[in-house]
């Protein structure tokens, strides 16, 4: 039923070290020329670098694009790239040139443009554990002196979503608790 929704892929570096952030910033710049060529739109949202090449971790949008006619379905298309991938390949960091298996984590959930479905989903308090942290990066001192950012973690599944996207706590929060209810919603 979410189909035709927006939708937010999530790409984090597994186990693998810097050879596992040179894999997400392949898959990044892989799923971008890919939603080109489908025609959607793909925005980034966040990311964030790895200490020596690539990212840890890579946040994108993947919206329809109303000018291309095909383009009309970006959850259905690309629901299926969830999960664990993995790399085998001789490693450039490995000063052994020794073969290496490196993992990414793949998370695609809908971006509900409908709240109704989003404000029907009732969540304990106590199923969920929230923390705040400095979220670094853009935004001025602000963002290195006060703790805006957001991860909530949902006990029950273990599902865990953080968000930096804002200058304010509250509003963080959220768009964090949205983000984990439109993921629950998609698993459901």
């Amino acid at each position: 039923p979410y189909d035709d929704q927006p939708c937010r892929i999530l790409l984090t570096a597994g186990a693998g070290g810097t050879e596992a952030c040179d894999w997400v910033a392949m898959l990044k710049r892989m799923y971008q020329r890919h939603t080109e060529q489908m025609g959607f739109l793909c925005q980034i949202e966040d990311e964030q670098a790895g200490e020596i090449v690539g990212f840890k971790s890579v946040e994108m949008i993947i919206s329809p694009n109303s000018a291309v006619a095909s383009a009309t379905h970006p959850y259905g298309w690309f629901q299926s790239e969830k999960g664990a991938h993995r790399l085998v390949r001789l490693s450039p960091f490995n000063a052994n040139n020794k073969r290496q298996t490196t993992f990414a984590g793949v998370d695609v959930a809908p971006i509900l443009s409908d709240d109704s479905d989003i404000s029907d989903i009732d969540i304990p308090d106590k199923d969920l554990e929230i923390s705040t942290m400095r979220s670094g990066g853009a935004g001025g001192q602000n963002v290195n002196k006060v703790n805006s950012a957001v991860r909530i973690k949902h006990l029950p599944s273990g599902l865990s979503v953080k968000c930096t996207q804002e200058r304010s706590q509250a509003m963080n929060k959220d768009l964090a608790l949205k983000r984990l209810k439109s993921q629950l919603l998609a698993i459901a």
